[in-house]
């Protein structure tokens, strides 16, 4: 196993963010990449694609030194999912093993939430999020009897961002946290 692809990934979104390209090119540009880097799955190591009993685990690949995006893969067991969630920064996700289902929500004057949008992505497929254009969402593990595994990349250092989980009736928000499940990250130099 090589982390050659995860290393080259990382490379071109770090030229990409540095070029000082706007959100909407950095989406278009590194959903590229991100499908690029998804589109085989050799690269992965069993480590970070471990799955938890219970909960989704959020395992840090690669965080930029001036926290301008990070890596991560999720690892989704059967039935896990998010609660109702934000991000605060861009964001792309490519599937790279198994199915994710994405429910998006948007904001309705009485302050709750109502879902507009529902869709599984099988393994290969590649979607965005971001403040501006809708990042409010449930993601779930789409397959009741295997893990699912996909690659997040987040405009910012995604463990350490202030966001939100809310209540879907009352639009009622909880700032949270959320941390990585890694012990370690891989070294992508060796």
């Amino acid at each position: 196993m090589s982390l050659n692809p995860l290393r080259e990934f990382v490379v071109s979104l770090t030229r990409l963010v540095e070029s000082g390209a706007a959100e909407p090119r950095i989406l278009e540009q590194g959903r590229e990449l991100v499908g690029q880097l998804v589109a085989k799955d050799d690269w992965l190591p069993e480590a970070f694609a471990r799955p938890h009993p219970q909960y989704y685990q959020q395992y840090l690949l690669f965080a930029d030194p001036q926290e301008r995006f990070s890596v991560v893969s999720f690892v989704w067991g059967p039935g896990q999912k998010t609660p109702l969630h934000d991000h605060t920064v861009w964001g792309v996700v490519g599937v790279l093993r198994g199915q994710e289902r994405e429910r998006r929500f948007d904001r309705q004057a009485d302050g709750s939430y109502l879902e507009v949008e529902a869709g599984v992505l099988g393994a290969g497929g590649v979607t965005a999020v971001s403040p501006s254009i809708g990042d409010v969402h449930i993601v779930e593990n789409a397959l009741d009897d295997q893990v699912s595994i996909s690659i997040h990349v987040y405009g910012g250092n995604i463990g350490r961002v202030s966001r939100h989980v809310f209540d879907a009736a009352s639009g009622e928000a909880k700032t949270f946290i959320s941390g990585y499940a890694s012990d370690v990250v891989p070294n992508l130099w060796s």
